[in-house]
């Protein structure tokens, strides 16, 4: 029997148009889209009706690039760390977590977005030292109890942080010199990501596997190889941290003398289903060699900002066809999972970037790179995104009596420069409903909160020995980093 559902007497808002609401009823069958239609046009009895008056109804949100992992270290980063004193912390903050404890921060992580409209996204969840098979199911798992969709890309690498920096290693004491990694990592993590597609449970049907090289640097040219080759084979999506830092973009120079763009496109990894998550340091010739192969990138403007990494060139991406998706990135990074902040953060950073106005990213365009270009980011942008027929009843109700609406204007603007998330009421999937008047329907909320407090604190104290030797490697980390910062050269 079809499953059917009218949402009657809401004002429509999708970033499709020219970004004028309209008045529309949204006729859905089996979880998607059907019809659009005039009010009180639909006149079939047997659909089950939500009443829609007094909300404004727009697409899922769909965060482009962020990490499930980050969830369960709040307010452990330093406001003052860039990117690479917090890789270098990473291990002291989300290591010897067993599957319920990557469960439990994916819950977390799903639950925030969740409840700041955005109805899926592109997890590149991190296990140390490699992934595996329980805990990339665990943290798939929590997407499927939350309710959202994700794409879940385990992050991997087979060179350390102090290894991937030429000279870094041999600056260090011998004492607190890491050791390498073994030489047969990278087979170990990709046979995981192959056992893992070939196994994966029809039930977590809303969680696609996906291929997370984490930082180019820190993986060798044999390993970049394999999953361009591996997500051919299996059609994989596959994304990294492209030039995140003026310090990556440098230490590529040494290591290959070429751009990080131009090396992943030279191992044959650029394609389709590549996705470069920050692309702050690249380059015009950069930008048109990632249009040209087809990629896309998800810009992180939150997380650029926290940590200091630059202002990527958004207008000359999407000016270069390049599609765009929005990033809240880590808990850790943004210390949210808001994706309309981030939204904002895109359209604003844009008037640092460009002088003349008319080059700015305005409120339609920042609107769709969080809804239709994020969706072509995670390779499904022929189902998520968009409010239109055949696509899924992914939607997020907004009160219109809330304050960012009093009085009405110009709805667009306001929902992209003014709203915060206290506008949500509703936040359906699939045409079922994961949130309402706010909290959760899926996930017995409280309860989850008093066990995550738990299990952060249990996780500190194992941890404490880590944390003191990345504290001791940082001060070396950040002097290795002061030579390659704009305006440091000799």
């Amino acid at each position: 029997m079809t499953d059917r559902l009218l949402i009657a007497g809401g004002l429509v808002l999708d970033a499709s148009g020219d970004g004028r609401p309209e008045s529309l009823d949204i006729l859905v069958e089996d979880g998607d889209i059907a019809a659009l239609l005039a009010p009180g046009e639909a006149g079939d009895e047997n659909a089950e009706r939500l009443d829609a008056s007094g909300h404004i109804v727009v697409p899922g949100l769909v965060n482009a690039h962020t990490h499930s992992h980050g969830a369960l270290g709040k307010g452990l980063i330093d406001d003052r760390w860039p990117l690479e004193l917090l890789l270098n912390a990473g291990p002291g903050v989300t290591g010897g977590r067993s599957a319920a404890q990557k469960n439990q921060s994916a819950l977390l992580s799903a639950i925030e977005l969740a409840k700041k409209g955005c109805t899926a996204c592109y997890d590149l969840c991190l296990e140390v030292p490699l992934p595996t098979e329980d805990g990339l199911l665990a943290v798939a798992e929590a997407y499927e109890a939350v309710g959202i969709r994700a794409v879940l890309a385990p992050m991997m690498a087979d060179t350390t942080l102090y290894h991937a920096m030429p000279g870094l290693w041999g600056s260090l004491p011998e004492a607190l010199r890491p050791p390498a990694m073994a030489d047969d990592t990278w087979r170990q993590a990709l046979a995981v990501v192959e056992r893992a597609v070939e196994a994966w449970p029809h039930a977590l049907d809303r969680v696609r596997p996906a291929l997370g090289p984490t930082i180019p640097m820190h993986c060798s040219d044999d390993f970049l190889r394999a999953c361009a080759r591996l997500s051919a084979d299996l059609g994989l999506p596959v994304q990294t941290h492209l030039a995140e830092s003026v310090v990556q973009a440098k230490v590529a120079l040494e290591r290959y003398g070429r751009s990080l763009t131009a090396h992943l496109d030279h191992v044959g990894l650029l394609s389709e289903r590549f996705s470069a998550a920050h692309a702050i340091w690249i380059d015009d010739d950069d930008i048109a060699l990632l249009a040209e192969r087809g990629c896309a990138v998800a810009h992180n403007p939150a997380s650029n900002l926290r940590l200091g990494s630059g202002v990527a060139k958004l207008r000359a991406m999407l000016d270069a066809g390049i599609p765009v998706g929005i990033g809240t990135d880590s808990t850790s990074t943004s210390d949210g999972q808001n994706l309309i902040e981030a939204m904002r953060l895109g359209a604003y950073l844009s008037r640092a970037e460009e002088r003349e106005p008319d080059r700015w990213v305005g409120a339609l365009e920042a609107f769709r790179c969080a809804t239709a270009g994020s969706a072509r980011v995670l390779g499904l942008a022929d189902r998520i995104g968009r409010i239109a027929p055949g696509f899924a009843a992914d939607l997020v109700f907004l009160r219109r009596d809330e304050i960012t609406f009093v009085p009405e204007g110009d709805i667009l603007v306001q929902f992209v420069f003014a709203e915060s998330g206290l506008s949500i009421d509703r936040v359906m999937v699939a045409g079922k409903s994961i949130v309402v008047d706010g909290r959760m329907t899926t996930i017995d909320e409280a309860r989850l909160y008093g066990e995550a407090r738990a299990t952060a604190a249990e996780l500190l104290e194992p941890l404490a020995p880590q944390r003191e030797r990345q504290a001791a490697l940082a001060e070396y980390v950040l002097d290795f980093c002061r030579g390659r910062y704009p305006g440091d050269e000799e």
